[in-house]
């Protein structure tokens, strides 16, 4: 180190890898490196590129640093924090004593997750509020895991985690760890534990639509037709039943339904699923049997097989996949956490489903939540419980949510709307006020969802770096200053419970989630005896807690600790996916698919220059062969049109994407007016959600389907790159 530098340690909240950071800074606090933290016991001293942006993000000139209210004229002015919240909170009230609660619509953003204050702050006032109009972005990504948890296991936090550190076999459909780093498979360092799984003669083999960096990565990777993921998994299944490759081991004990499952698969033989997936009837009879009879494994399925009209469906067959070859809860197959701060026993609430629907199209609620593909439609449609105003919290829906184009349109209609974020972004810059909180290195946090998706039982508080501005809120406390405004005259119960939260703050919640834990007695298993806040601050480097251990049937949620293999709703919703079979086998249509890139995370990371320097990252990704077909050249630009939308992208032709697909990376699409975000609006791209068909979801789930969308690709000039617009009939 110089003289005068002083290192501070704590873990990057920009994904879900938790990494451990060195962050250094001089005698004046300036950071003049970021670094991975050595010590770390979980990420080993791995960072990715994305944690420069921590710093960006702290000095970029275009975060709001005080509230602002907008303008007639569309132009925002700053306001104080008093004005502001009470604008906020009277506009809300104004809203729904005018038209009813359910006129005011929520939307979390994935942010939140990132957050602990948001996560212990956030729901009391959410409750508040009173609208059964929640939303968030849960339902255009990992809903289909909670539901199938929700139904199996008795909680929808309950996802079963690879053991990827001891496995011989790791199963990979739709999912890019090599560039996620995990994504509810927190997993930093991912890229040398995949290497160790082969190097200790374990083997990787990739279901992907694109020969991913994990892909490259693996001892096999098949191609598989966009959408058709459920009936290879269904075929895995009913091999290793049909050929008696099967054994639930310790879980025949306390498991219910195998018949049920049985009986619903046994027409989804290999040879019926192969013209469908494009996968030959013979490779999935061995990749069945070399799954069941490796010494452990573990299937692993993400984003591209939730967002699909059968993603509810895909999860469960997963789960059903390492149930029936003995590979759930047991070491190097699919396992649950026992986190430190053990938010699934805290959580009252375990999950629900259809308690209501959505207006227009009458989608499902689960878990308390609508799903998002309804939101534009039912602000759109006019009539009684319209949606009429909107409350946001670090989210930008119109770049994550399928049809953005029509959710923008839909946001210039309404009778207010208020923010809670550090940007006026591609959303929130139609809001009537902007209330946002301190950055990341201005507050403290500690991962509360991330451990309880861990691959391995790890516990790590991050202190603050900066003190923020006199006068600056962090978000728990713009939560509670809400919770206060709309709330005044609260029943007993309810205001001893915010003045017991509003005394604590997150500390005291974290502390009592610590002690009342299951490393928080004595004898409990934590190498520095019953943990508390105050012993986890004294570890800057995190504390390892230990590997995933077996927890079944304790740990299940279910009415008498039984697992529930076969739910009722899920073997049912197998008959659409057998109506589907004919089509899908004769689909020969062009369709989009998304992809995620190391430098970016959703639409919130493009506006820090050392993340966008070099070539354009926004490209259509073309097979050759479909781009001869389609008169395309290598750098020159492709028109893309869906049934809702159009849009003008560069091409990029590469064999990694399969023929008749191809792909747009997620969470570009800046550069519309009002936005102030400078850096991203010079490299604007554009938004894989102008083509993305809000009307294709997961009927069962509600979770939009993003992946395999039908469209047509023509070449385009390059001066028309940028231009997007809606579809003629769209």
């Amino acid at each position: 180190m110089v003289q005068g530098e002083h290192r501070h340690f704590r873990s990057c909240n920009l994904c879900e890898a938790m990494c451990g950071l060195e962050i250094r800074t001089d005698e004046r606090g300036r950071i003049t490196a970021i670094r991975g933290d050595k010590d770390d016991p979980f990420s080993r001293g791995h960072i990715c590129p994305k944690a420069v942006a921590l710093q960006d993000i702290h000095d970029d000139p275009d975060r709001l640093r005080q509230p602002v209210r907008r303008r007639p004229d569309g132009t925002f002015e700053p306001i104080g924090w008093e004005e502001a919240l009470d604008l906020a909170a009277n506009g809300i009230r104004k809203l729904q004593e005018e038209h009813g609660r359910d006129s005011l619509a929520l939307y979390l953003g994935n942010p939140n997750a990132h957050n602990y204050g948001s996560i212990l702050f956030g729901p009391p006032l959410l409750r508040a509020i009173r609208t059964k109009n929640r939303f968030s972005a849960t339902s255009v990504d990992q809903l289909p895991h909670h539901f199938a948890g929700y139904f199996m296991f008795g909680h929808m936090l309950l996802l079963p985690i690879p053991d990827i550190d001891r496995t011989d076999f790791l199963l990979v459909l739709g999912g890019n760890p090599a560039v996620s780093n995990g994504s509810l498979m927190t997993a930093p360092d991912i890229k040398k534990r995949l290497q160790a799984i082969r190097d200790r003669g374990g083997r990787i083999v990739v279901v992907d639509p694109r020969r991913t960096e994990t892909a490259r990565r693996a001892d096999e990777h098949f191609f598989v037709r966009p959408g058709t993921d459920a009936f290879l998994l269904a075929a895995l299944v009913h091999t290793v039943l049909d050929e008696g490759l099967g054994d639930l081991g310790h879980l025949a004990d306390f498991t219910d339904g195998l018949d049920a499952v049985r009986h619903g698969l046994a027409g989804f033989t290999a040879e019926q699923a192969a013209p469908v997936c494009g996968i030959s009837a013979e490779a999935i009879r061995r990749l069945a049997r070399d799954f069941a009879a490796a010494p452990s494994a573990v299937c692993y399925g993400r984003m591209g097989v939730s967002t699909q009209e059968f993603g509810a469906l895909c999860q469960w067959l997963v789960n059903v996949l390492n149930i029936v070859t003995g590979n759930l809860d047991r070491a190097g197959g699919a396992m649950f956490t026992k986190p430190a701060f053990d938010a699934l026993a805290m959580r009252h609430n375990p999950g629900s489903f259809d308690r209501w629907r959505s207006r227009v199209r009458g989608l499902p609620e689960f878990g308390g939540e609508l799903p998002v593909a309804a939101l534009a439609e039912d602000m759109a449609e006019p009539g009684e419980g319209q949606i009429r105003g909107l409350f946001t919290s670090a989210g930008n829906p119109v770049l994550s949510t399928p049809n953005g184009r029509r959710l923008e349109k839909a946001l210039e209609g309404l009778d207010f709307m208020v923010s809670i974020d550090i940007y006026i972004n591609e959303t929130t810059r139609h809001a009537d006020v902007i209330l946002p909180p301190t950055s990341a290195l201005e507050h403290d946090n500690y991962d509360i969802i991330f451990h309880v998706l861990a691959i391995r039982n790890t516990v790590r508080f991050n202190e603050t770096l900066y003190e923020p501005p006199q006068g600056a809120l962090h978000d728990w406390q713009i939560y509670l200053e809400l919770w206060r405004r709309l709330r005044r005259k609260l029943p007993a119960k309810e205001r001893l419970s915010r003045f017991i939260m509003g005394k604590a703050g997150p500390h005291g919640l974290v502390d009592y989630g610590l002690r009342n834990g299951p490393f928080g007695k004595k004898g409990s298993g934590s190498p520095v005896g019953p943990l508390t806040l105050k012993k986890v601050k004294e570890h800057p480097h995190g504390i390892d807690l230990g590997p995933l251990e077996p927890c079944l049937p304790g740990r299940l949620f279910t009415q008498h600790k039984r697992l529930d293999l076969a739910p009722r709703l899920l073997v049912d919703d197998l008959a659409r996916l057998a109506d589907r079979r004919a089509e899908l086998a004769a689909e020969d249509s062009l369709v989009l698919i998304g992809r995620r890139q190391v430098r970016s995370n959703n639409s919130w990371m493009h506006n820090y220059p050392r993340l966008m320097r070099g070539a354009d990252r926004c490209t259509l990704l073309v097979h050759p062969d479909d781009a001869r077909y389609l008169g395309l050249e290598s750098e020159g630009h492709a028109e893309v049109t869906s049934r809702v939308g159009r849009i003008v992208a560069p091409v990029e032709i590469s064999d990694e994407i399969m023929p008749g697909v191809v792909s747009l990376p997620h969470g570009w699409g800046h550069g519309r007016r009002g936005v102030r975000l400078q850096v991203a609006n010079a490299h604007p791209g554009v938004s894989i959600n102008d083509l993305t068909d809000e009307a294709m979801v997961d009927t069962l789930s509600g979770n939009a389907a993003l992946s395999g969308v039908p469209v047509r690709v023509a070449p385009a000039s390059a001066n028309d790159s940028t231009r997007t617009e809606e579809a003629a009939g769209g």
